[in-house]
């Protein structure tokens, strides 16, 4: 009996080949729930990266959730007719089918489980679980059971609130799950036990926050589409706001906002007692976490940053990103000139587009006033952004050494 045969009714024309299916998801993020679509920040989103312009027809592929499914639905075809199939067709979550290919050299069938491997193709995306081998094995479960996914090597297990799935349960979110037991419907109602693995997941797991977010032992399996879109900035929005809803599920009711990579690491230093979940780094999605605070009863937000998303902010640019938004210099000419700065610091307000020259002004000439007033402004706009829905400060640091400058007062 082949794979169309079981499939019976939900045998449906499968589309093209790995990269050709279309929509998004990507990276080791965690799960997009109703909430995370509220509020949308209506600026557009960034950007793809700059070395990426002029490319077309960027390839696409595969998340985590739809190979998991793959390969469990493999596997269960083969525990159910004896030989693993050469390839295998899921139902996406955005719609359509997907035909994956089944890596045979590492399929087997005996005569109480089965096992297969659907090797995850991202299309053009630097995800870094590309390539990686999802093996799932598959076993018959007592009949007055109920089906069990369960994480063997290399994929997480929860262990804290606030991902919308039970601690102790393998990190599959929700989407994902129904989709892995929808695939297995299809194929058979007798219940079975399926443990999932990744060879290689716990180092992957490492260039994601999942430890952060309390994901023990390996790679999540995830996607709210079942599609990789290249450089989606949607996933990335959506594990900073879930990691916000972790930190608020632990109790948690500070966070510290971050940039970026150096400013994580300033902020580290600038509160060393902080628990690991609450330095969040937002990038350009500023306004988006500070919504998300508000909806999680954060009560105070610091935020670490350098002097150009921080003029930005003042100027009540919530998504900061380059290519969306420009500094005010009329702003920092106004800034310059109310705190009685030297000639060469009014100057320097306007005479590039960038905030860099004006802060390397300030420095040069140590005098502050400037900045710290900049912090000032970004902090009330941030707070107009929520209607001051919680207490915050604004931390300037040096753009080399990373060390505190200026500080909102």
């Amino acid at each position: 009996m082949d794979e169309a045969e079981l499939r019976g009714k939900n045998n449906q024309p499968g589309i093209d080949s790995i990269g050709r299916v279309s929509n998004e998801d990507t990276y080791q993020c965690d799960p997009v729930t109703a909430d995370l679509k509220a509020e949308q920040d209506s600026r557009p989103e960034p950007d793809m990266p700059d070395i990426m312009k002029g490319r077309k027809a960027l390839r696409q592929g595969y998340t985590t959730g739809t190979c998991a499914s793959a390969a469990a639905k493999a596997a269960l075809i083969g525990l159910s007719a004896g030989h693993i199939p050469e390839t295998v067709s899921v139902t996406l979550p955005a719609g359509g089918i997907a035909e994956l290919p089944v890596e045979m050299s590492a399929g087997h069938v005996d005569n109480n489980s089965a096992t297969a491997v659907v090797i995850k193709d991202a299309g053009d995306d630097p995800d870094c679980t590309n390539g990686a081998w999802m093996t799932a094995t598959v076993k018959w479960a007592d009949p007055n059971d109920q089906t069990r996914l369960l994480a063997g090597p290399g994929v997480g297990t929860v262990t804290m609130e606030g991902l919308g799935i039970p601690v102790g349960e393998p990190a599959i979110t929700p989407i994902p799950r129904k989709m892995i037991l929808d695939s297995l419907e299809e194929i058979t109602s007798r219940p079975v036990i399926v443990t999932f693995e990744v060879p290689g997941g716990e180092v992957m797991a490492r260039e994601t926050t999942n430890e952060r977010l309390g994901i023990i032992g390996g790679i999540s399996i995830l996607g709210t589409t079942g599609i990789v879109k290249p450089f989606s900035t949607a996933a990335y929005r959506a594990s900073i706001l879930r990691q916000i809803d972790v930190a608020s599920a632990r109790g948690f009711r500070e966070l510290a906002l971050c940039i970026g990579s150096r400013s994580e690491k300033a902020a580290m230093n600038i509160f060393p007692g902080y628990d690991p979940v609450l330095f969040v780094e937002v990038g350009d999605f500023t306004g988006a976490a500070l919504k998300q605070a508000v909806r999680r009863n954060i009560q105070k937000v610091s935020l670490v940053a350098m002097v150009g998303k921080i003029s930005k902010l003042a100027a009540g640019t919530m998504m900061t990103h380059f290519h969306k938004s420009n500094v005010d210099t009329m702003l920092l000419l106004n800034i310059a000139t109310s705190t009685h700065s030297p000639p060469a610091i009014v100057e320097a307000a306007t005479r590039t587009s960038t905030a860099r020259h004006f802060y390397e002004v300030c420095i040069a000439h140590n005098y502050l006033p400037p900045l710290q007033v900049l912090c000032d402004l970004a902090r009330q706009e941030c707070l107009n952004f929520v209607d001051n829905a919680f207490e915050m400060d604004i931390y300037m640091i040096d753009l080399n050494s990373g060390e505190l400058v200026a500080k909102s007062g």
